[in-house]
């Protein structure tokens, strides 16, 4: 039996019961995030308005990972399955394939990558591929990096930055989209979670270049911050509205580093694993593991990350632009 609580009654239970969480006040006012009903909302109460819901474990393995996917109560096709993930630089705090295998394999998923704009291991096909390999995901499943063949252009539509996003041409070839995301820092963005894996992350190498210089076309490192970060979350939109509600996320909160999966040299978690989580909703599942990031009591470097790069910034727009919802139902699957 699955207990419901509300999010602000369930960071209280995890104080009690996970080494590391305190006192410390949430990203979202508990006002904001408090706003619940007594009855857990079925799937059609969430789409008719209700506040969506993140299910949560504090367990981490792959039986877990199945359990949020099965809460979820997803219908996907049999086929034409994409599994987005970042395949990682060598060194980094990827998300290993024994931990994913089960779940790619359940829905008879291709995992799905695009190449980087930054140089690095993944800046070409051919390197991209051998390091998916490296990393053990081809003996999993078949791999796709989409840009291979070019970029196909989603339009933007409610923005204030992009007119128009460039994902992987490859993009349109599946019907659902997986969404599995490892939750950590970054160096620019603040924080990578599920808005970033579907923006910067199925953008084409080209578009994560214009995602980088807010639309500009100038360059990837020198342009505006929040542009940057009003950017991924059009992006993020974009690649939304296209696929009208055929996707899913999960995010997997371990290894906390504050530098992401595109450093080869991260730096070293200071602080502890605190689970996975899965919604239909991005911008609620993203708003979630920041609201448990902001009350560990080990997670002040992170948080640091996050305010010194203005990363909240990404979940505002993003719920401006009627991406998703930053108040949420969170519901645990523990005990």
């Amino acid at each position: 039996m699955k207990k419901r609580y509300t999010a602000c009654l369930l960071l209280a239970m995890l104080a009690g019961a996970l080494p590391g969480y305190g006192a410390r006040e949430t990203a979202a006012s508990s006002e904001e995030i408090s706003q619940q009903t007594e009855a857990e909302p079925s799937q059609e109460e969430t789409d008719s308005g209700a506040a969506p819901i993140v299910y949560m474990t504090t367990d981490i393995s792959s039986d877990a990972l199945m359990a949020v996917y099965e809460a979820l109560g997803a219908e996907l096709p049999d086929e034409n399955v994409a599994v987005k993930i970042s395949t990682g630089e060598n060194g980094s705090n990827y998300l290993r394939p024994e931990l994913i295998q089960e779940l790619v394999q359940e829905v008879n998923g291709t995992i799905v990558e695009c190449n980087t704009a930054y140089g690095g291991d993944r800046a070409s096909t051919a390197y991209h591929m051998q390091l998916a390999e490296d990393h053990g995901y081809t003996a999993i499943a078949d791999v796709d990096i989409m840009d291979a063949d070019g970029s196909m252009t989603l339009p933007v539509t409610g923005g204030t930055r992009l007119t128009e996003n460039y994902v992987g041409s490859h993009f349109e070839n599946y019907d659902y989209y997986v969404v599995l995301s490892h939750f950590k820092g970054h160096s620019m963005a603040g924080f990578g979670g599920a808005i970033k894996n579907i923006s910067i992350g199925i953008a084409s190498s080209d578009g994560k270049a214009h995602i980088h210089s807010g639309g500009t076309g100038g360059s990837m490192w020198g342009g505006d911050q929040d542009a940057f970060l009003e950017s991924m979350a059009e992006a993020g939109k974009s690649v939304s509205d296209y696929m009208a509600g055929n996707m899913l996320y999960i995010n997997v909160m371990n290894r906390l580093s504050v530098d992401c999966d595109c450093t080869g040299s991260p730096a070293e978690p200071d602080m502890h694993d605190i689970g996975i989580l899965a919604s239909f909703d991005p911008v609620a599942l993203d708003q979630a593991c920041i609201d448990l990031v902001y009350s560990a009591e080990d997670g002040e470097s992170l948080i640091q990350r996050i305010e010194s790069r203005n990363g909240l910034l990404t979940l505002e727009h993003a719920e401006e632009i009627g991406l998703g919802s930053r108040t949420y139902d969170l519901v645990s699957l523990d005990g």
